[in-house]
């Protein structure tokens, strides 16, 4: 595999750039990660983030919302801008030549937005449109819901929030919201594909390093739960969900803890896939996925299925956790899964909107970006009896345990 040339830079206010010229693409993208994410929202302000991200593009510096939109489409960007759990991001990508004129655009948006207050209540309205959404789709509420009981708050806050924040939610809570996380300290811009360092670097310092620091108080983490619980809806389906803890990015266990989530039930061939659905057809889609902040981890399970067999499928689902861990893996299910997580892990990032978005990710969580060669090598040097040694002193943990729909579950160990 070759590696590309990754460079790095921090302005004086804190911003941290990362660059990867990918020789052969002609695309280029960026994305920028600012520390303003659900988790710092007001508690009875639960959708202020993503609100305000809708909001800066609606007009910055000298464009209205409507030139802001004509220019980029000019440009050919392809862009997001959306908040998450601890970030809100805005990405795009375009041609290698059109870069540094989007990048001057965004520059715009994330610094000057102008906060028109007409759009104030359609953004509300759009992001009450999200969470009906939400809503009618039990299998993403269920794992909201999840995530917001498993995870101490507010860790486990939806970025959509909730209608009760979102209604409450003014243009002021708004601006102070901005003025206070949306900061250069903590943030990453990470491009990735066709671009030249040095003039990247001297016009990301022109664009953003008039970028005041902010004065963003810290987290305080508070209890959540119950452990076990039930949300009633007569649905035709009963949606499971369970969640336990696993490694952080920065554990020496990491690798062998994502190849067992891939084994319990990230490919077609895995033990939950096997078990629930092929051998006893208990529901059509049943899985596991792996998730992470700074300094706490998931494995995530989820299955929806019919009311006559989700107890079996829950109690299933219990089982095989607990026999990978008792009984180990293979070597046949550890090459499968490596092929996967090599995939999802090394071929995604041949695009240059992916692989921007790893380098960011990567920074945050390790202050490093890891090179491919690295992460191909510690899944090359993957065995059945590394990973059964972690699964033997890392039994899981009572796992949060979600249903939804009309009637609760009885939470046994065991099929």
């Amino acid at each position: 595999m070759t590696e590309s040339i990754l460079y790095t830079h921090k302005l004086s206010n804190g911003l941290v750039l990362l660059a990867d010229p990918m020789p052969g693409v002609q695309s280029a993208a960026f994305n920028l990660l600012i520390p303003a994410g659900a988790a710092y929202e007001p508690a009875d302000r639960c959708g202020l983030a993503s609100m305000l991200s809708e909001w800066i593009t609606r007009g910055a510096g000298d464009r209205d919302s409507r030139e802001i939109l004509t220019d980029l489409d000019n440009l050919g960007v392809t862009h997001g801008e959306a908040a998450s759990t601890v970030h809100t991001s805005v990405s795009g990508a375009t041609l290698g030549r059109n870069l540094i004129p989007a990048l001057a655009i965004f520059a715009d948006i994330v610094l000057r937005p102008r906060f028109d207050d007409d759009e104030i209540e359609p953004i509300r309205a759009l992001a009450a449109q999200s969470l009906q959404s939400l809503e009618d789709d039990p299998g993403s509420k269920v794992i909201y819901e999840l995530r917001r009981r498993h995870y101490p708050d507010p860790w486990g806050r939806p970025a959509p929030g909730s209608i009760e924040g979102v209604e409450a939610t003014t243009g002021e809570d708004m601006r102070r919201f901005f003025h206070e996380r949306y900061r250069p300290d903590g943030a990453i811009l990470g491009v990735a594909g066709a671009i030249d360092w040095p003039r990247l670097k001297d016009e990301v310092e022109a664009f953003f390093g008039d970028w005041k620091p902010g004065k963003g108080g810290a987290i305080v983490e508070r209890p959540t739960g119950p452990k076990h619980d039930h949300i009633t809806r007569e649905t035709n389906q009963i949606q499971i969900a369970l969640a336990y803890p696993t490694e952080t990015m920065t554990s020496v266990d990491y690798y062998q803890a994502r190849a067992a989530v891939g084994i319990l039930g990230g490919f077609a061939s895995a033990r939950l896939f096997t078990e629930v659905r092929e051998k006893r057809g208990l529901c059509y889609s049943v899985g596991s996925s792996y998730e992470t902040h700074k300094n706490i981890a998931a494995v995530m399970c989820h299955a929806g299925t019919a009311a006559d067999r989700a107890q079996q499928t829950l109690d299933v689902t219990l089982a095989e956790i607990d026999r990978l861990h008792r009984e180990g893996v293979d070597s046949l299910e550890l090459d499968m899964m490596r092929a996967g997580l090599k995939s999802s892990l090394i071929m995604q990032q041949e695009s240059s909107m992916n692989r921007a978005s790893a380098m960011t990710a990567d920074w945050y969580f390790l202050e490093r970006v890891r090179p491919l060669d690295e992460i191909a090598a510690k899944l090359d040097g993957l065995t059945a009896e590394s990973i059964n040694e972690y699964l033997s002193r890392r039994p899981p943990a009572d796992p949060t345990i979600l249903t939804l729909g009309p009637k609760p579950l009885a939470i046994t160990k065991g099929a």
